[in-house]
């Protein structure tokens, strides 16, 4: 049993060394991709991440929005993964939000590049793996 959900994954998150998205394909495969980490986190509960309007992964969000992400720290052989919903946005204030320097060498048109977009992915339930053992967890409400 984990005593502090919040303050436990957190600190997994911000130390993990690989985060890993899900999505589900047009045959109802799971596909997982590994991804830059977070830009931006609410708590446990939301994430928000970069990722490129063509690429497969945003095209089946669009038709399924169920996704895991995994949070995976090498170091301790620890891991969490969070099951949830995905939104694509694409307007200007969400992309202006997490933009940073030095992007515009994966979107060279800059924040209002059409293949730039954000993933925002919304957790209700989480697995926290450590030391041979797993605890299912809800995701509480961001405070």
């Amino acid at each position: 049993m984990i005593r502090d959900v919040q303050k436990t994954i957190g600190l997994l998150i911000d130390k993990a060394n690989l985060t890993v998205i899900s999505s589900v394909d047009e045959m109802g495969f799971p596909v997982s991709k590994a991804m830059l980490a977070p830009r931006k986190r609410e708590g446990i509960k939301v994430f928000y991440l970069t990722t490129n309007t063509s690429s497969q992964k945003v095209q089946n969000f669009k038709v399924n929005p169920k996704a895991t992400l995994y949070f995976v720290d090498k170091r301790f052989y620890r891991g969490v993964s969070l099951m949830g919903y995905v939104e694509i946005l694409e307007d200007h204030d969400a992309k202006a939000m997490i933009w940073q320097d030095g992007d515009t060498m994966y979107y060279p048109l800059g924040v209002d590049d059409p293949d730039y977009c954000v993933i925002k992915f919304t957790a209700f339930q989480g697995r926290y793996y450590r030391q041979f053992h797993s605890d299912d967890f809800d995701v509480p409400d961001v405070e």
